[in-house]
């Protein structure tokens, strides 16, 4: 589902107040893993219900989206997982914000929109200013995987991640899946419709240094 939303619209300026994390979870000790763009938070309902060592805090800026996600949570009352609305962008950026990458193990942005046009790349979720924000609040050892079909986006995001010198790229082959928040390589929804079409998938993990 990739229903439009501009990220740049004043509707987003405003962040609703963020509980904490012993509020959100069951267990607010436990490793945290954030999706950004998690759509209706299929691949997080998968996570959650297998993983329970593992907290699981997905953001996306689609509001029916999210709803359906939190609705799904309560009536599941599911203590590991949780959502919240909002450009991922101003939200790991604001104050209140900073006990979330602060705690965080582990980010995942998983086929975000491409925003073909060149001049909507602005509206990309990677930017510039984000990886900064990332690479001064995350802790050593924090890890970003991304993973998307379109190749020019793939090169978008690794050349703006891989400029910052904080970030570290960690070879596939070498990563230690069994330890990670998905031990069972879980896929969302759009990689089983890249693997169905034969699509090609671009991915990269990084690891705060």
């Amino acid at each position: 589902m990739r229903q439009h939303v501009n990220p740049l619209s004043i509707h987003f300026n405003q962040i609703e107040g963020l509980t904490s994390l012993s509020e959100m979870f069951g267990d607010s000790k436990l490793n945290l893993h954030l999706d950004i763009g998690c759509a209706a938070g299929d691949f997080l309902f998968d996570l959650a219900l297998v993983n329970t060592s593992w907290n699981y805090l997905g953001i996306e800026i689609r509001e029916k989206l999210f709803k359906n996600a939190k609705l799904k949570v309560l009536e599941r009352e599911i203590k590991n997982l949780n959502f919240v609305f909002g450009n991922a962008n101003n939200i790991l950026n604001d104050a209140q914000s900073k006990f979330i990458t602060k705690n965080v193990k582990s980010i995942s942005l998983n086929f975000p929109d491409p925003w073909f046009k060149k001049r909507h790349h602005k509206r990309r979720v990677i930017q510039p200013e984000f990886v900064n924000v990332l690479s001064n609040s995350l802790k050593k050892g924090t890890l970003i995987f991304i993973k998307t079909d379109v190749k020019d986006l793939f090169d978008y995001m690794n050349c703006t991640i891989s400029n910052d010198f904080n970030f570290k790229v960690i070879e596939k082959k070498d990563f230690n899946y069994s330890e990670s928040f998905n031990p069972n390589k879980f896929k969302t929804n759009r990689e089983k419709y890249a693997i169905v079409n034969q699509l090609d998938i671009f991915e990269r993990i990084y690891i705060k240094i």
